[in-house]
């Protein structure tokens, strides 16, 4: 008799490991406390606890990251203390375009941005990009750090751009989920643009590999000038979207 049952998918295999490893994570993080109630468990490791920017990655990252970007409320109070931002009233141009958990973003850490309205998803994320990936590649690859990143915009009421023309879908910039990132600034007075470095053979293009490959880690959807040639001057990051790396 044949066996009509579907086998699970790469990414069902995928998820399933990565909610073990959590599952066990947590058990070990319950047996620690009650060992050991009277200490803190290390930084990074307590899943209720809210999201620190600056702490350690851990399995519980990703998982406190999503938690913190539920509410404006609690998405504030993660960004605040790792970011340079205003917060401002919601706006509203149509049900299509619009910026709601709106904030005036103007650095992230150490790396100063040109000032430009976003959501407080967008100013999160940046922030986990520039702590845990962007100033450790900065420091392996060219032995200094980010001081400046250079956005050309997030919030633009307008469709998604196609090699073939405008598509009838909305793009994420027309909610400002969405920031494009042209290049870097760095302390020993450098600095790198994707239009001029991206293809080059040397330290500032392995840089710029791994800052899109570190942004892979924290924004759900990243296009780079790997991706097309719509791309070729910036890294295209979303807080909304599924998966793509490209």
């Amino acid at each position: 008799m044949a066996d009509n049952r579907q086998k699970p998918t790469k990414r069902a295999l995928i998820w399933g490991v990565l909610f073990r490893l959590a599952g066990a994570a947590l058990l070990w993080a319950i047996v620690w406390g009650a060992i050991n109630p009277t200490r803190a468990l290390p930084p990074g490791w307590n899943p209720l606890a809210p999201l620190q920017v600056t702490e350690p990655v851990t399995l519980f990252t990703n998982w406190r990251l999503e938690r913190a970007l539920k509410t404006p409320e609690a998405c504030i109070k993660a960004v605040s203390a790792a970011a340079d931002i205003g917060m401002l009233d919601d706006f509203e141009a149509s049900d299509q375009c619009h910026i709601r958990s709106r904030v005036d973003l103007a650095g992230v850490g150490r790396a100063r941005i040109n000032s430009v309205e976003t959501t407080c998803a967008i100013a999160l994320r940046m922030a986990m990009w520039e702590q845990h990936s962007l100033q450790p590649a900065a420091a392996d690859l060219l032995d200094t750090t980010v001081t400046g990143i250079d956005q050309i915009g997030s919030y633009d009421c307008r469709e998604v751009r196609t090699i073939s023309g405008a598509s009838d879908r909305m793009s994420t910039h027309a909610t400002a989920e969405a920031i494009d990132i042209a290049g870097f600034q760095f302390a020993d007075g450098t600095a790198t643009r994707l239009i001029d470095d991206w293809n080059a053979d040397d330290s500032k293009a392995q840089f710029l590999r791994r800052a899109r490959n570190g942004a892979c880690d924290w924004f759900q959807r990243t296009l780079s000038p790997d991706y097309n040639t719509l791309h070729a001057d910036h890294l295209h990051l979303q807080s909304r979207g599924w998966g793509a790396c490209k």
